[in-house]
């Protein structure tokens, strides 16, 4: 019997130079691949003001056709300094034959997304397909998200949000730098 303390005996790969080899089927996404950092700005009808925050994404897989997907964000005072932590979530990004991504993303507020879309040309534009609530999390009826590789080392992050009465419109945007070790 192995030692349970032990590494994971299949790690994930946060690039392509890592083992494993990523599927096939990631292709359309495999410049996603890594953890990117970076700010963005933030607002929506329901809030005081608009707000400036940091976040940091990763992408990884281990070989089989999916991506595992975390984001984390913490907002900034007006001279960068962090506030208080944000949004968090975690999820996993699915991809068919035709380019086709199905997502899944999961929040600590109760909120659960189905997303579809589409993998082309570097960009990963994602739409919500369902959206589970947990009993006492905030009203939430759909999602745009939209993940655009714009150089080998800038992702651009945008973000449509229809909640709490609210149509579907701009909530956030962010810029992001590959975070190279």
């Amino acid at each position: 019997m192995s030692d349970p303390a032990q590494k994971p005996p299949y790690p994930d790969a946060l690039g392509l130079g890592e083992a494993p080899a990523p599927h096939a089927l990631l292709v359309p996404v495999i410049g996603l691949l890594g953890t990117w950092v970076g700010r963005g700005r933030g607002g929506y009808p329901t809030l005081d003001k608009e707000f400036t925050y940091a976040q940091e994404v990763t992408f990884s897989h281990d070989g089989r056709p999916f991506l595992h997907y975390e984001a984390r964000a913490w907002l900034l005072d007006a001279d960068g300094t962090p506030l208080r932590p944000s949004a968090r979530e975690a999820g996993w990004w699915r991809l068919q034959p035709d380019g086709r991504v199905e997502a899944l993303i999961t929040q600590p507020t109760g909120i659960a997304e189905i997303l579809v879309g589409n993998a082309v040309a570097g960009t990963v534009d994602l739409t919500s397909h369902e959206v589970a609530l947990t009993p006492t999390a905030k009203e939430v009826n759909a999602t745009r998200r939209r993940y655009t590789v714009t150089d080998e080392d800038t992702l651009d992050f945008v973000h449509d949000l229809a909640a709490v009465g609210q149509p579907l419109q701009h909530h956030l945007s962010a810029r992001l730098r590959r975070n190279l070790p």
